[in-house]
């Protein structure tokens, strides 16, 4: 027992031992030997509302008190440079491993410690840098080791702080002795709008504007900042009379008289002035007591005071007035005008985290037309959207890095006159400057090193957003990052996106497409309200390719692909097509969707999904039908079967940009179908008949029948021919139907010229010439494999009226036709039979000769040789010597 107690305190002690240890180990890491150990600052804002306070706690680390600073990237890091200009703080490096990424930094305060390899030596500078957007949000310079360093003023930071609204905060600092009051005002309000404050006549008891001194500070057109004194006499704008020159309402202390005892009215001085992220901030200057003691009031800093501030739309000068002047604020009270109690010698600081503005962005926004080109030339970086950046940057129309808003479909121009070291381009980077120099990959959508230019001559550059241009990208230089700002890309007209469009049936639906190398670009619009869209390739909803556009319950369009089999829920089939650039939006109630899809569905050959199949031939009409309903979801049921739909397809021609309404040519092709089936089924093959089995007929009969039948059944071929042609406005060869048409009609009308053709038929008793025999062996075959072909084209017609029209009833008439040809067969083989029956009969002498018909008998098949000279000799055999003599009455 005492030896186990023995053993805990022993490891008690060891495990206090290397505690204490490790603690003072990590402690001697962090030593307090740098001569800027305490050396504190505050952070100069640059952007994103950053302030705050800064502190050298030892060599490795510092604190941060009272930091604001509205959220940025994921990536923002607080970093370190030798010097603050652009090139040289973009060469900086990360001092510590923390990142920056709350949502927003509300007085916040925390200490951070340096990378192990980075010391208060090698930082000159030291900023709060988003390193995916090289932005700077706010710096401040350390002292050189042994020199004498104070730092700079931040105009930013104040002693006291207090919000007067929702989005205007008046700061202040009081310096007793030296008989002024610094203020800064603070609004996250428009550009044009002033912001005033100031106090209330002590004397006054309702009516606290009328003899208020007041102070207004504003932005001019070109962005600089500028304060004036006012004086309210009256609750108008500020008016001269005529009479007297006398000025009244709310007019600047100059208005109303020039100078009092050789000093000037205006006793507001400005110290500084910046507009960023959508907020405006002006810090001036003013006397407590000032000499003007007619339009100044003496401000008490021990005293609770009324004071009284507004917010509204400052008017520039003209020729009549060339003063800003500021109009009534309007609005409601405590949001656009108010007043309240203030004692400045007290301290308040009740502003909680940074101003945030609705509208953050102040740039000038241009947008692009394509009858005027756009003038990029380069320009000094007054107010450049993303610090830090070059000395000089690009400007359009004379605006300096201003918001290029485009539209899809709608070619911009550019005049370029940058200058030969600037080469202007359009690309996804946010940076610019030939994204590959930083490792990083861009899409470049238009100019490159060619598109530089000067001013007597200028390099036009024309760019066509498509519909697959991102709805953000920038024009930059290509050799200097940071010269360009943003391009929104906006949808104009989808007629100005896609280069066809037509209506489908019942001008219910627009369908657009753009036809591309290897794919095809497909938008349709609904042209009344509805739930869903939908469009679908083929005859009819039943087995087709839909493509179903909707809104869901949480507001985002969606679009699916299907196989539908079926009128039921259930035979909607979700499939997975390859689409890209896919949209679909409501507007109105009018749903709109585009997708881009290849010609050719990427599956392997073993592949066996029904979107496979889906294969899109530009050269060949697509049938397309439209659908529409109250609503979709992915759990689909009778509720989703649509409402409306198209009553017929519409014949789309993708490479021709045009289309036409589908017809119901039903009766057309029967009757094209019913002239060929009697050509090709009943006269061309009774004319065959007829050259085969009834040449033992007397005369020539069996060539007359031969004849006619023959041409009478070409004739009703092109006849039937030239009816389709008409009707179907075209002649497309696409089908097999149409192929073996075409050749069984090409063999047909072969026959008729190799009839002119024909060699004279030998006389009685002479042996057919070899071209006899020839031209009966292909004259015969022909014609009966021109039979073949037809009666094959017969078939493939029932099978694609079938596929075309889903007739119910072309089975019935495929097994009559087949039962015909069936019969027809066998009436042949009887005959033939006949035939050989006959010709066995003739050849052994039972035949029942006809004395004096002496013409050639036809029957004898002259392709045999055997039978040919067996026919001459039985004829020669044959010869007898009759003698007659007259008959005894």
């Amino acid at each position: 027992m005492y030896n186990s107690k023995s053993s805990l305190l022993l490891l008690l002690f060891l495990i206090n031992s290397f505690i204490f240890f490790c603690n003072a180990d990590s402690g001697t890491k962090c030593s307090n030997t740098s001569s800027l150990i305490g050396f504190e600052s505050n952070f100069t804002m640059v952007q994103h509302q950053l302030r705050g306070h800064f502190k050298i706690l030892d060599d490795c680390s510092f604190q941060v008190s009272r930091f604001d600073m509205l959220s940025g990237s994921s990536d923002v890091v607080f970093w370190g440079a030798v010097a603050v200009d652009f090139s040289n703080i973009t060469r900086g490096f990360p001092i510590s491993d923390h990142r920056l990424n709350q949502t927003t930094y509300k007085n916040a305060s925390f200490s951070i410690q340096l990378l192990p390899n980075v010391t208060w030596d090698q930082i000159k500078v030291l900023s709060v840098w988003d390193v995916t957007t090289l932005s700077d949000f706010g710096h401040l310079t350390l002292p050189t080791n042994g020199s004498d360093f104070y730092p700079s003023r931040v105009h930013t930071m104040f002693d006291n702080c207090k919000n007067l609204s929702g989005n205007y905060r008046v700061r202040w600092s009081l310096n007793v002795e030296d008989n002024w009051i610094e203020i800064g005002l603070e609004g996250a309000t428009k550009t044009m709008n002033y912001m005033a404050f100031g106090w209330a006549n002590p004397k006054g008891t309702k009516e606290l504007m009328l003899g208020a001194d007041i102070a207004v500070a504003a932005f001019t057109e070109e962005g600089r900042p500028f304060v004036d004194d006012f004086y309210i006499t009256s609750y108008s704008e500020c008016m001269l009379h005529g009479k007297d020159g006398s000025a009244v309402g709310v007019c600047p202390d100059v208005v109303y008289e020039n100078t009092t005892n050789g000093m000037t009215l205006n006793n507001t001085k400005l110290v500084y002035g910046h507009r960023r992220d959508g907020v405006s901030f002006i810090r001036f200057r003013k006397p407590l007591n000032s000499s003007d003691d007619k339009y100044d009031l003496p401000v008490n800093p021990t005293e609770e005071m009324t004071v009284i501030w507004a917010l509204g739309l400052m008017k520039p000068p003209d020729t009549i007035r060339p003063y800003y002047l500021p109009q009534n604020h309007g609005g409601p009270m405590m949001v656009a005008y108010g007043h309240l109690r203030l004692n400045a010698s007290e301290n308040v600081d009740d502003c909680f985290g940074p101003l945030d503005a609705d509208d953050k962005q102040d740039q000038d926004l241009i947008i692009a037309s394509a009858k005027v080109p756009l003038v990029v030339t380069t320009g000094e970086a007054l107010h450049y959207p993303n610090p830090p950046n070059p000395s000089k940057v690009l400007y359009i129309n004379k605006k300096e890095a201003p918001v290029l808003r485009v539209e899809r479909g709608v070619p911009v121009k550019f005049s370029v006159q940058t200058g030969h070291n600037v080469a202007l381009y359009i690309t996804s980077d946010y940076l610019g400057g030939n994204a590959t120099l930083r490792n990083a990959t861009e899409t470049i959508y238009s100019g490159g090193p060619e598109a530089e230019g000067v001013m007597a001559s200028p390099y036009e550059l024309v760019w066509a957003p498509d519909r697959n241009t991102p709805d953000q990208v920038f024009y930059q230089s290509l050799y200097q990052p940071k010269m360009g700002w943003r391009v929104e890309v906006v949808d104009g007209g989808l007629s100005d996106m896609y280069n066809n469009s037509v209506f489908l049936d019942d001008q219910q639906v627009t369908f657009f497409w753009t036809i591309s190398k290897d794919s095809i670009s497909i938008a349709a619009r609904g042209e009344k309200k509805s739930g869903y869209l939908a469009i679908a390739f083929g005859g009819e909803m039943v087995n087709s390719y839909a493509y179903v556009g909707w809104i869901n319950n949480a507001g985002k369009g969606r679009l699916n692909t299907y196989w539908i089999d079926g009128k039921d829920a259930s035979n909607v089939h979700l499939t997975n097509e390859n689409l890209t650039h896919v949209r679909c939006k409501s507007e109105n109630g009018i749903i709109t969707f585009e997708f881009t899809r290849p010609f050719n569905p990427s599956c392997s050959s073993h592949d066996k999904k029904k979107e496979c199949k889906n294969i899109l031939d530009p050269t060949t009409p697509l049938r397309v039908v439209w659908a529409m309903g109250a609503k979709w979801s992915e759990h689909l049921s009778e509720r989703n079967m649509h409402s409306v739909t198209s009553q017929r397809p519409v014949r789309v021609m993708l490479m021709r940009g045009s289309s036409e309404a589908e017809q119901d040519l039903r009766p057309v092709l029967a009757v094209h179908g019913f002239m060929m089936f009697l050509a090709w089924g009943i006269l061309l093959p009774g004319g065959i008949l007829a050259a085969r089995y009834l040449k033992h007929v007397k005369g020539d009969g069996w060539y007359q029948i031969h004849v006619y039948l023959q041409y009478s059944g070409l004739a009703i071929i092109l006849l039937a021919v030239l009816f389709a042609v008409a009707e179907l406005h075209g002649f497309f060869v696409s089908s097999l139907h149409v192929k073996f048409g075409i050749a069984a009609i090409f063999c047909a009308c072969v026959q008729p010229v190799n009839a002119y053709l024909r060699p004279k038929k030998p006389d009685h008793g002479v042996e057919a010439s070899s071209n006899r025999i020839i031209w009966e062996y292909f004259h015969v075959n022909v014609g009966r494999g021109a039979i073949v072909v037809g009666i094959a084209a017969l078939f493939t017609g029932m099978k694609h009226l079938g596929e075309r029209y889903k007739g119910e009833n072309v089975h019935g008439l495929s097994w009559a036709l087949i039962i015909w040809f069936l019969i027809g067969a066998l009436i042949v083989i009887y005959l033939e039979y006949r035939e050989r029956q006959r010709r066995r009969d003739r050849f052994l002498g039972r035949g029942n000769w006809v004395l004096g018909n002496v013409e050639e008998d036809d029957s004898v098949d002259l392709l045999n040789p055997h039978h040919a000279s067996a026919r001459t000799g039985s004829q020669n055999s044959g010869l007898m010597e009759v003698q007659l003599e007259p008959l005894s009455r």
